[in-house]
């Protein structure tokens, strides 16, 4: 039975013509080899699976052949290639950095550099994941390759370059390796395909491509594991099947349902895809990623970014024709939301549910303007519409509508008089709604005017306020605030707050305010110390409520003044004396009490 080989390692390219979708890293390399103009230290850098070690591999067995042809490739036909590819060579060495980065390991390196290639005119040493290298590796790293002997090559590769020492990047020549494109990929996968006498849907192919994310080595993974699944035949729904991915027709059908707000399909369809063991989370990036496509469908200069199989892009642009611009955008914005928030959302499938019902609506939102493809503007439902005017006549109070003639030349001249007319200025607020209906007719002269209150063309919140309180002072007047009034005012404040069983601390404090008028809307509450004013200032609300309330005037403020009380002279206390200090004292006002002590040979204790 012969061994099976992965199609990574099968097909691996040998020589940088077969390198996918780094061509502006083989053409580089390729003149630097052709114009002996070789640096002695490359760095490769770039995503997973693009080709890095096999650019290495390649460029140590191109500089080593010793028949190389015009174009700058290996012959595969000399003792060099021969031997690289039987993997007996003895002037490659290749290192893993992720099991090999201490301090001795690169020791051991540097030591071998030191001696000429046996064979051939290069010593290449590959050094693979090399930021993996400790700290100390990379410093006993430096000298050697700054200054390596004229044989020696090394060639690092790596996918985080930013963990590189800058004296590390300093000293090489760095290649940035990109993505292999989608094309690239299909294509390369199609070769394969033909050489293995697989039948394969280009379909299959893209979705493959699509999700392997630019990584060769993971779409060729993938299409074994497919190619085993399927017994040699590729098509499209058993590598959907296979790959865990929403079919692209449950996107057709959810935005058919979502235009014609179907609201319960969309749910009932959202359902189903749960049920085949899909996450509810794949349905929102695919959706996202769908509708995307379908934004990018509807301009045809854009049509290379859409990153769809070819037998699909007719219908994208099919369907991208029959919607607007602004739905797609506003789409997109509320996908991206949801995306944001099924992290941190606890009913998930709930949050879902939302954001199917707000796409469902969302032409309802909208207002598409009918002219020229004008951007869609949101509806206008809260705001004013400009001043309109209505011609009203003028009559006198007490007359009617048609005055009846008090002379007899009156009552035969049946034409009535022209009557001053002025212009009757109504602010009219108008929802979106009502602003699409017909305008009425405007009253005729007869009719009978209608007075209505002028309003003010701008109006801000303070003078609103300021005829509110108008309307109701009309009906109760303002207290005037006086020494008397403030005083019993203060006592009913005191007894509220006893009758709401407050703590004894706010009354007591409360009680030694003093208050003092400031003008006819201030007043100013005095206290004697900063602890009595923060008890004050707990209860500050409620004063300010009492006191309006009792003046009936809501503009009346308070304002919290501190004023210590001024420091006397203090009486000076009693000074407690020691033993020591009341015998001296003693002493001094009767000397004789001394003498005593002296003639009597005593020992105070102190």
């Amino acid at each position: 039975m012969d061994t099976f080989i992965v199609s990574a390692r099968k097909y691996r390219p040998q020589n940088f013509a077969t390198v996918v979708g780094q061509e502006h890293i083989t053409t580089t390399l390729k003149n630097a080899i052709n114009h002996n103009q070789l640096a002695h230290a490359f760095l490769f850098t770039g995503p997973r699976g693009v080709g890095k070690t096999t650019c290495a591999r390649i460029l140590a067995k191109t500089i080593n052949c010793e028949n190389r042809t015009p174009e700058g490739e290996a012959c595969n036909t000399c003792n060099s290639c021969q031997s690289f590819d039987q993997g007996t060579s003895m002037n490659i060495h290749e290192l893993d950095a992720a099991s090999n980065n201490s301090v001795d390991d690169i020791r051991i390196l540097t030591e071998q550099v030191r001696f000429a290639p046996q064979a051939g005119k290069y010593k290449v040493y590959i050094i693979d994941e090399v930021h993996m290298l400790s700290s100390q590796a990379f410093n006993a790293f430096l000298k050697t390759l700054e200054e390596p002997p004229p044989f020696a090559i090394f060639i690092l590769a790596t996918t985080e370059k930013h963990k590189i020492l800058p004296t590390i990047l300093s000293r090489c020549q760095i290649f940035d390796f990109k993505r292999i494109t989608l094309a690239d990929t299909v294509n390369h996968l199609q070769e394969i395909c033909d050489k293995e006498h697989i039948e394969a849907e280009k379909a299959a192919l893209h979705v493959i491509a699509q999700k392997s994310e630019g990584c060769m080595r993971d779409a060729l993974s993938i299409l074994d594991k497919i190619v085993s699944f399927t017994s040699g035949k590729l098509n499209y729904s058993q590598t959907l099947e296979h790959l865990n991915i929403l079919d692209e027709d449950y996107y057709f059908r959810l935005l058919e349902q979502l235009q014609q707000q179907q609201l319960t399909d969309a749910l009932l369809l959202f359902d189903e895809i749960l049920q085949k063991g899909f996450e509810a989370d794949t349905l929102l990036e695919g959706l996202a990623e769908f509708i995307r496509n379908l934004l990018v469908s509807k301009d045809p200069k854009a049509a290379s970014l859409l990153e769809v199989a070819e037998d699909f892009k007719t219908k994208y642009r099919t369907v991208a024709a029959g919607l607007h611009t602004g739905w797609m955008i506003s789409a997109l914005n509320i996908l991206n939301e949801g995306i944001i928030e099924f992290r941190n959302a606890r009913n998930k499938k709930l949050l879902v549910e939302m954001i199917l019902i707000k796409l469902n609506y969302l032409n309802q939102a909208l207002e598409l303007l009918p002219a020229q493809g004008e951007p869609i503007k949101k509806k206008r439902t809260d705001e004013a519409s400009a001043l309109k005017f209505r011609s009203t006549s003028y009559y006198p109070l007490g007359n009617s509508v048609n005055p009846a003639p008090t002379t007899a030349a009156e009552k035969g001249n049946t034409h009535i008089p022209e009557k001053p007319v002025i212009q009757e200025a109504r602010l009219t607020i108008e929802t979106a709604s009502r602003a699409t209906k017909p305008a009425a007719p405007a009253p005729s002269v007869m009719e009978k005017p209608v007075v209505e209150p002028m309003l003010p063309k701008t109006s801000s919140l303070s003078k609103l306020r300021q005829m509110v309180m108008e309307k109701e002072q009309a009906f109760n007047p303002i207290i005037p605030l006086e020494q008397g009034a403030l005083l019993k005012a203060w006592d009913d404040y005191l007894n509220l707050l006893a009758a709401k069983n407050a703590p004894q601390a706010d009354i007591n404090n409360a009680q030694r305010a003093k208050l003092e008028v400031l003008d006819e809307q201030s007043l100013n509450i005095i206290a004697d110390n900063s602890l009595q004013l923060k008890f004050i200032e707990s209860g500050k609300a409620l004063i300010i409520d009492h006191m309006q309330k009792t003046f009936n005037n809501k503009l009346l403020k308070v304002n919290l003044v501190l004023i210590e009380a001024p420091s006397g002279p203090v009486e000076p206390k009693e000074k407690t004396l020691s033993s020591r200090q009341q015998y001296q004292a003693m002493v001094e006002k009767y000397p004789l009490v001394q003498e005593l002590k002296d003639r009597l040979n005593l020992q105070l204790d102190y």
